[in-house]
């Protein structure tokens, strides 16, 4: 997906603050913050978003989510407490056709 950012930040070939990676995913700071903390953990598996994730990624979700837990209490914000958000298409606020989830913290979040 050459036009894709996360394919291409997955791919190294865009520069970007790397905060975490293994073989499945990424985690970089949010260029945009919404919060003190903000971290997107991204899938390198091109995934349009949750609504075209297959029970094969079921593991791969999974992992997202334990690694936002991770990266929650290696940035300050796992005993405060932080948000995980999927944003699902245009209408559910998600900017980029890659799946990617965030995590908010570092401020009192509201609803």
């Amino acid at each position: 997906m050459d036009d894709c950012v996360f394919c291409n930040i997955v791919n190294h070939t865009i520069d970007s603050q790397i905060l975490f990676e293994n073989e499945r995913l990424i985690v970089i700071k949010d260029i945009l913050p919404k919060a003190p903390v903000h971290l997107l953990i991204i899938p390198k598996k091109h995934i349009l978003s949750i609504t075209h994730v297959e029970p094969i990624d079921e593991p791969l979700v999974g992992e997202l989510v334990l690694v936002a837990k991770e990266m929650g209490l290696k940035y300050g914000v796992g005993e405060t407490g932080y948000k995980l958000i999927f944003n699902v298409g245009r209408d559910g606020g998600q900017v980029i056709p890659h799946l990617h989830l965030h995590l908010l913290g570092g401020k009192q979040m509201g609803e």
